[in-house]
């Protein structure tokens, strides 16, 4: 039977028919590694944001789908783990914003919804990459687009927009150069596939009465995931970066004595898209949040005054930045969230926040000067209100969160943003560079100055972690066989063999050069002491005149993470 609106009954059988479909089917993302090592958590983080999104949708007690749409993106906001959790709540932001006002939805209304989705998740991302979750979104939106000039029965139309993501899943590889070398598949746009595949289930009533799908191996040889685990900066040649500034600014829409223009975003971001790249263009309807990169920060900042006052201003030069630029994004290092407790002494004036798995990694940071701990291991991120919840019950008058992963960098720049207090993010990707920016932390600085001291220092260390293969593959030229150790050194495999010392002391060897002086090792909880003093004998008989330190991290999954600075 034709289906010609939605209304909030199907509305709410949809949703929730997602988020039962990401539930089940987490493990199954989970295991869609580029890295064969056992840290996956794709699927879980989208799980959990859609969760949050679908119980935000029914608490809403509005009828109307516009209202309802409006709930469901902010579930997702809140509830947002992770880069693909990040990008599925954008999708749905650039839905509701398209659906206010609207009690029901017609065919033309969903399928101009659900393109104005895959739009604003396009912007969302400073630069972004095919061959990801937004390759899925962008062709299945233009599938819907080009189906409702046929027909406006929403079945059919729902129905073609999943048979268009599953096409545009199995092009990934061809799309993205580090899947086509493993012969694999994007996972974040594979979750993506199982959340229209339950809406087409839920509109035509076949939910529970279908198979998930799973491109077999006839489609692919195998399935990974690259979305969260490859940072379009992390690949940049020093060369490649045109612009000197890192440019960013949150204008306050309407407010001030210079407003000349009424903001419309796509006048306001067609501008500014020609000032630079990596632009970031995210509002609501008080504030609008930019980054930029470009030659002509002054000219960013007047454009900005048109549409309402400065509340924040930052400026940065790259040069300072370009090492952290090219770290790598690769690592997945954190699990199931215990929410940061506030301490029993008096609140600090600064609440300095960070990510982290194992209590003797906490204690250290928290012997460095990190005030707050948000715990946890490495099957799950934290959520944006996880984060935002942190900071502000820190107590504090102001924070600073240290995300210690590439991939909650999103997260922690939006929870940033919904902060009680002012907050900035000093964007470490590992425990090691969150150490060594510690070391520049100063309680009497300004917010600031704090984060562009704490990311130019902690540039100067290199990141190494030991784990083992969870599956066969070939990457970068290597051969992996399943259960062999490796060493990761900055986002990359550099050694695999079947010995976990061997491993640790070849890695820590090509992390070595004239330069470093201190060599700190972490013991984590599949790691034990005697193999540690070996690693530091092996370090000292190149040079022996390196600091060698060892700590029990008791962090899962890496046996060993291992920093030279």
């Amino acid at each position: 039977m034709a289906v010609t609106e939605i209304t909030n009954l199907e509305f709410g059988k949809m949703v929730q028919a997602a988020a039962d479909k990401l539930n089940k089917n987490a493990e199954f993302i989970n295991s869609l590694n580029v890295f064969p090592v056992p840290d996956g958590d794709t699927g879980t983080n989208m799980a959990s944001s859609m969760a949050s999104g679908a119980k935000y949708e029914r608490a809403e007690n509005s009828t109307a789908v516009g209202d309802l749409s409006a709930a469901l993106a902010k579930g997702l906001l809140m509830g947002a783990r992770g880069n693909s959790g990040v990008i599925l709540s954008q999708i749905f932001r650039g839905f509701a914003k398209a659906t206010d006002g609207l009690d029901k939805l017609s065919a033309q209304d969903f399928v101009d919804a659900y393109a104005n989705g895959a739009k604003t998740a396009y912007k969302a991302v400073m630069k972004p990459t095919e061959g990801t979750i937004l390759t899925v979104v962008r062709e299945s939106a233009q599938e819907g687009l080009n189906k409702i000039e046929e027909t406006d029965d929403l079945t059919a139309i729902m129905h073609a927009i999943y048979e268009a993501s599953k096409k545009a899943l199995k092009t990934t590889p061809d799309l993205l150069p580090v899947l086509k070398e493993v012969g694999v598949v994007d996972s974040g746009g594979q979750g993506l596939v199982f959340v229209l595949q339950a809406f087409d289930e839920a509109l035509s009533g076949r939910v529970d009465k279908s198979v998930d799908y799973k491109p077999d191996n006839a489609e692919v040889d195998e399935m990974v995931n690259a979305m969260d685990h490859q940072s379009v900066q992390g690949k940049l040649d020093p060369k490649d970066i045109k612009y000197t500034y890192c440019t960013q600014m949150l204008v306050r829409i309407g407010k001030g004595k210079q407003v000349t223009k009424k903001f419309d975003y796509d006048t306001f971001y067609n501008y500014l898209a020609k000032m630079g790249d990596s632009l970031l263009v995210l509002n609501d309807d008080q504030v609008v949040r930019v980054h930029v990169h470009t030659e002509h920060p002054g000219e960013v900042l007047s454009w900005g005054q048109q549409f309402g006052d400065l509340q924040t201003i930052e400026i940065h030069n790259m040069v300072w930045q370009q090492e952290e630029i090219m770290e790598h994004d690769d690592e997945e290092a954190e699990s199931p969230i215990e929410k940061a407790k506030q301490q029993a002494a008096p609140a600090p004036e600064t609440a300095v926040i960070a990510v982290a798995s194992g209590d003797g990694i906490a204690k250290l940071l928290k012997s460095l000067g990190v005030t707050h701990i948000i715990s946890g291991g490495q099957t799950m991120n934290p959520s944006t209100q996880d984060i935002t919840e942190a900071i502000n019950q820190s107590g504090a008058k102001q924070a600073l969160v240290l995300p210690d992963n590439g991939n909650i960098f999103m997260t922690a720049d939006q929870a940033a943003e919904v902060a009680a207090i002012p907050t900035k993010v000093v964007h470490t990707k590992t425990i090691a560079q969150a150490m060594s920016a510690m070391l520049e932390y100063n309680a009497e600085a300004s917010l600031e100055e704090n984060q562009a001291n704490m990311e130019e220092n902690m540039t100067t260390v290199a990141s190494g972690e030991v784990t083992h293969a969870i599956r066969d593959t070939k990457i970068d030229g290597m051969e992996i066989q399943k259960d062999d150790f490796l060493g990761i050194v900055d986002g990359k495999i550099v050694e695999a063999t079947p010995d976990l010392k061997e491993t640790a002391i070849k890695m820590v060897k090509q992390m070595l050069d004239e330069d470093s002086e201190v060599v700190t090792i972490l013991v984590g909880a599949d790691g034990d002491s005697e193999t540690a003093e070996a690693i530091k004998k092996a370090i000292l008989d190149v040079d022996d005149e390196l600091d060698v330190q060892i700590y029990d991290g008791g962090q899962p999954v890496y046996p060993y993470l291992i920093s030279v600075e």
